[in-house]
This record gives C-alpha cells, sequence and structure tokens, in this order.
C-alpha cells in the first residue's frame, strides 16, 4: 500500500534481549493502530525506533513511499525529518512555560505567523483556548494530556506515537477520558500507534492491533478479530478477555442496557453507552447449569452447546457456542463431572449484568 507504515527490524542490546518488529499498518484517514503487550515486551523500543530515537542493528522501515531506515544500503533518516511526534508517558509538559508556549515549543522553524496559526488550531481542536495562560501545574490530569496531544499534533506531523497515554491518571479519569482520546485520534487524522498494556484501552482506542509478547509481535489486525481469534496461546494469555463480542446496544432503563450480539440479547449495567460496543466477558464469571429454569439474580440465562473441554489445572476450560457467538466457562473438575460436561452436552450459561463489560466501539 502507497500510503502505508511498513517496519521489518531488530535491535539488539548488549546482554540483553533482542527486540523484533514485523508491521505493516495502513495509513489513509487516521486510522489508530495499538501496539499492545507486556510491560518489558519491547513496545517502546519499536516506538523509538519508529521516531528515529533508536537506531535498529538491522532492517527497514519505510513509511508512505519514503525509505527512513534501510540498514543494509546504510540509510537512517533522522528524527528530526521523519514528520514524526512523540507523546511520552508523563506528557514532558515544560512548567515554565503557559499551555500556548507548550504548544507552540516545537514549531520554532515556521514564521511568527504560522506558528501563531498552528498553535491557534491546535488549541481550538482539543478545546484549550480559555487555558492558554495558565501553567501545567494548574491543570487537571485531563487537561495536561490534551496539551501534550495539542503539541504533538500542531506540527502537523504524518505520523502519531502515543506511549501509553492514559497511564498517568487516576482510574476514575483514565475511564472517563477513553472515549475523548479515541475521538480526538479521529479528528486529529493522523494515523497514530498507542502504545498499552490495558485490554480496555486497545478496545475503546484501536482500529488495527499487533500484540507483542518477549520480544516479538505475534499477532496483528482489526481488533476484534484478534481478541476473539487469538492466533496462539501467547496471544490468548496476553489478551487476558475470555470473550469478546461485536454487540450494539439496543434498549436502556431502570439502570440497565439491553445488548444484541449473534443472535443474543444480553442485559448488563446501564453506563450511559449507545449504539455499537464491545462486550466482554471473563470466563470466571461465567456459571454453567443443565436446567435453565433455576430462578436466580442472573439476569443472563444463554441456551449453549459444550463445543471443547480443556484442562487448566485444577480448573476447566469450557467452550461454548450460543447461537453464533463463542463463549468461555471456567469450572471446577467437581464441577465437569456433576454435570456431565462433555463435548456435545447442552447447557445454560449463566451471567449477571454487573459482570457484562460494555466499551464502545468505533
Amino acid at each position: 500500500m502507497a500510503d502505508s507504515l511498513e517496519a521489518r527490524f531488530v535491535r539488539r542490546f548488549r546482554g540483553g534481549p533482542a527486540i523484533s518488529a514485523d508491521l505493516v499498518l495502513p495509513g489513509g484517514d487516521g486510522p489508530v493502530t495499538v501496539l499492545f503487550g507486556p510491560s518489558g515486551s519491547g513496545k517502546t523500543t519499536v516506538l523509538r525506533a519508529l521516531a528515529g530515537l533508536d537506531r535498529p542493528d538491522e532492517g527497514t522501515i519505510v513509511n508512505a513511499g519514503e525509505t527512513w531506515l534501510d540498514t543494509r544500503r546504510g540509510v537512517f533518516v533522522p528524527a528530526r525529518h521523519r514528520g514524526v511526534s512523540l507523546l511520552f508517558q508523563s506528557y514532558a509538559l515544560f512548567p515554565h512555560l503557559t499551555v500556548r508556549e507548550n504548544v507552540a515549543f516545537g514549531l520554532h522553524r515556521h514564521d511568527r505567523a504560522e506558528r501563531e496559526r498552528k498553535t491557534a488550531r491546535a488549541l481550538a481542536l482539543l478545546r484549550l483556548q480559555t487555558l492558554g495562560h495558565r501553567s501545567p501545574s494548574e491543570l487537571s490530569g485531563g487537561e495536561r494530556q490534551r496539551v501534550a496531544l495539542a503539541r504533538a499534533i500542531a506540527s502537523s506531523p504524518r505520523l502519531l506515537l502515543l506511549d501509553e497515554p492514559l497511564s498517568a491518571l487516576d482510574a476514575p479519569t483514565r475511564e472517563e477520558l477513553r472515549g475523548e482520546l479515541r475521538s480526538l485520534l479521529r479528528q486529529v487524522g493522523v494515523p497514530t500507534i498507542v502504545v498499552t498494556h490495558d485490554r480496555i484501552e486497545a478496545l475503546a482506542l484501536g482500529d488495527r492491533m499487533a500484540v507483542m509478547v518477549g520480544g516479538r509481535i505475534h499477532q496483528q489486525g482489526p481488533v476484534g478479530d484478534v481478541f476473539e481469534r487469538p492466533a496462539d496461546h501467547e496471544v490468548a494469555r496476553c489478551v487476558g478477555v475470555d470473550t469478546v463480542l461485536a454487540g450494539r446496544v439496543v434498549a436502556s432503563g431502570d439502570g440497565l442496557a439491553t445488548v444484541e450480539s449473534h443472535g443474543l440479547r444480553l442485559t448488563a449495567v446501564d453506563r450511559g453507552l449507545a449504539g455499537d460496543v464491545w462486550i466482554l466477558l471473563r470466563a470466571e464469571d461465567v456459571v454453567l447449569e443443565r436446567d435453565g429454569g433455576t430462578r436466580s439474580s442472573a439476569r443472563n440465562h444463554l441456551p449453549g452447546r459444550v463445543t471443547a473441554v480443556t484442562s487448566e489445572g485444577p480448573l476447566v476450560r469450557v467452550a461454548l457456542s450460543s447461537g453464533e457467538a463463542r463463549l468461555s466457562a471456567l469450572v471446577t473438575r467437581a464441577s465437569r463431572a456433576d454435570l456431565g460436561l462433555e463435548e456435545g452436552a447442552d447447557v445454560f450459561a449463566v451471567v449477571k449484568a454487573p459482570s457484562i463489560h460494555l466499551v464502545p466501539r468505533a
């Protein structure tokens, strides 16, 4: 693809691991790719290599037809000539500068009129016009994040790199800003790579996803495909959410939301979401019954059929098909024996509404 980013390189560390990347990411109208994996897997090393801050030992990086790295030919385009903006975890705002001065900091090569135009545009896009005179110490965590993002986009970058952009925020603020950050990235319209180890952030922010474990990328593709169909056990263990379904909120009331997915109607706690959502469900929150007529406080009684039974130490993982959906449950060995859970057995998957987590789906 002419506007894609293709990165295939290896970065070796003396006495340490080798980090390898094999990425092909689409360009176009601002797609967001999540580089996902546990701490220490090499995500930030990949980001620094794309930004031109680290020089891989071998390989190539080509963005929209322009070669940034080719070790065989001795090509290495330095960071200042790549048109890349990198937003660090700490935001790295200058405490002695105002918001406006922070946003304008990287525009020194432009004349005054152009600096002011680009700064004003970035402040307006991030809704910071009224905060331009303040210092970073006078801002909330969410406001500081928006200032850092405004500074990153003010120079009209060709590629935007965000390293754990929500990690510096407290949990309530992080949850509040996930959706806002996604909306802002879409408005900016710049191809973006977001590094995170948070599963919900990956679902909330990304169009595509690359999973990195042990220094190399194991799988990449649309976010839903990676979560629903992990390529290997390393990816499955890494993504850690046993059931991820695409759904749509069709009704809400009395504090509950009704969601349709793969022919099922599910009830979840109403978090104010509407339209398309991801449905997240952990296997340990699924209770299996052979008789679905049992009265209980659970709102969801889903008929299903066992498709596979796998031992996992003292527990047993039971894979189910329910309509077109694929579910997973964890039970004890004793429960498996009592319920006769074998391939082909008809069961009911019982799930309480608070156990179903909904995430906005772009």
